[in-house]
């Protein structure tokens, strides 16, 4: 029979009975030689425990107490052993113990390993849909589809029929008209299939989120503040999707098929607002996933020495250390976001030359401060920070040359500070990707923006927020479990 035989001292007039008692699922047995009034009783731990009682913080008892007192519920003053013991056989027919009452309420507290796996693997999804959302945009495949069907959208056309209907809808949209002028079928399904996968990859990734999710909630593999952050994460992944449509909506106007000077495009704005959904969906789904796995090597006492490592960040330095590399987490993925502006405006194309602009550090005040931008009224010139692609392109310059210096000081002070072996191998790889990255963009703006070398940086953008996000994780301080 599975239970937990524990020892139980009753105490009477000054002196004390030992009970033996097994705790099993569903009922406990005891006996006992001796009657009295009042009673309490103790539990010995052992292994073979089928419920939180071995970890007696989570009964609201100290953990360091062999014998922990539990006292249990009042009984009539004139009451004998045999009804004490028959509360304890059949808890229905009096007032419960107040061990019994532990066992009936206790709560996961450490999600189960299995959903920090499951959570960077979707991590991972995120990434590689990102990295794939950025093919499309240069490619300039992602107005190919001119409809959102949520569910129907997800299969391929596959006969001619097919094929020719989703191209005559294509035609009637102004893209064709100044940007894929009289492209033919074969080139047309290569584009469409380029937006159709996006899509597709994106209803997977919904499907190996919402489903492990409800699962996991339902089995009660994740505790209460476990489930929130899940509930909280669906709803972006949700909006993402949304607003993914949102986007592709604004480069199907029909004005812009009228006008010679505009060039079909999304809303750098909403493409913006796509990407970053996304960054914020990816972050979140990574330290969901680091956090969940340190609390279960905490509580399995595999994380060595946890009380110095608990000591060491908590120190001064460390913390303030800490918040450094937060707002510097925060300033990459700004500046990942203004390379957003800069995709959604072709504002690379211009300037193709570092460190100059033309003739100079900077082009001239003319031309970054325009009025044309202000669409007839001068109190909207501030317009010229977000849809003036040279000055566009001046501020990506001047956040990612800054993002560099500010993350190699990071890297420089944080290598004369005690830090764990985690976070020194997060310092180094976030000073690598980063290094890289400022390689990877002026490369791709030199050399007109090649669609290998543009995937490249933004494939490494996402791995320098990982880096900086990661090494934030491993310094913040550690649960009490």
């Amino acid at each position: 029979m599975f239970g937990t035989r524990f020892s139980v001292r009753l105490p009477m007039l000054g002196r004390s009975t030992r009970v033996s008692a097994v705790l099993p699922q569903s009922r406990i047995l005891a006996h006992a030689t001796s009657q009295s009034r009042s009673f309490g009783f103790a539990v010995s731990q052992t292994k073979s425990l089928g419920f939180a009682v071995s970890q007696t913080k989570s009964l609201g008892y100290p953990a360091s107490q062999p014998w922990t007192r539990m006292p249990l519920a009042s009984h009539a003053a004139n009451s004998n052993s045999m009804r004490f013991f028959t509360a304890l056989r059949h808890p229905g027919k009096h007032q419960p113990t107040t061990l019994y009452r532990h066992m009936s309420t206790t709560r996961r507290t450490v999600d189960a390993p299995i959903v920090g796996y499951w959570s960077l693997f979707c991590a991972s999804m995120v990434f590689g849909i990102v990295v794939w959302g950025g093919l499309t945009r240069l490619t300039e495949s992602g107005l190919s589809i001119v409809e959102w069907k949520p569910i129907t959208g997800a299969k391929l056309p596959t006969s001619d029929l097919e094929w020719d209907v989703e191209f005559e809808k294509y035609k009637q949209h102004p893209e064709y008209h100044k940007v894929h002028v009289g492209i033919t079928l074969e080139d047309f399904q290569r584009i469409y299939f380029m937006e159709w996968f996006h899509r597709n990859i994106g209803r997977l990734f919904g499907i190996v989120f919402l489903g492990p999710a409800a699962y996991f909630v339902a089995k009660g593999k994740v505790s209460r503040r476990g489930a929130a952050k899940l509930g909280g994460l669906g709803v972006l992944l949700l909006g993402q999707g949304v607003m993914g449509w949102y986007m592709v909506r604004s480069g199907l106007k029909e004005g812009m098929r009228e006008r010679d000077d505009d060039l079909p495009r999304v809303s750098q704005y909403r493409l913006t607002s796509h990407l970053a959904l996304a960054y914020v969906l990816y972050a979140g789904l990574a330290l969901y996933g680091w956090n969940v796995l340190r609390s279960n090597r905490l509580a399995r006492g595999k994380l060595p020495n946890p009380d110095h490592l608990r000591a060491l960040l908590l120190s001064r330095d460390i913390r303030m250390f800490r918040r450094k590399i937060a707002a510097s987490a925060l300033l990459v993925g700004t500046t990942c976001l203004s390379g957003a502006m800069v995709a959604g405006l072709d504002a690379g194309l211009l300037y193709n030359e570092f460190p100059m602009m033309g003739t100079g550090i900077t082009p001239p005040l003319s031309e970054l401060w325009h009025e044309f931008y202000a669409r007839g009224n001068p109190s909207n010139m501030w317009r010229n920070f977000t849809e003036n692609p040279t000055l566009v392109q001046l501020e990506h310059r001047v956040l990612a040359m800054t993002t560099f210096f500010v993350l190699s000081v990071m890297w420089w002070r944080g290598r004369g500070l005690q830090l764990p072996q985690g976070s020194r191998v997060a310092l180094h790889a976030m000073y690598a990707l980063a290094t890289l990255q400022v390689a990877l963009g002026v490369t791709t703006l030199v050399n007109g923006v090649p669609i290998a070398n543009a995937s490249a940086h933004q494939a490494n953008s996402v791995l320098l927020l990982a880096s900086a996000l990661r090494l934030y994780h491993t310094l913040r301080p550690l649960a009490r479990i």
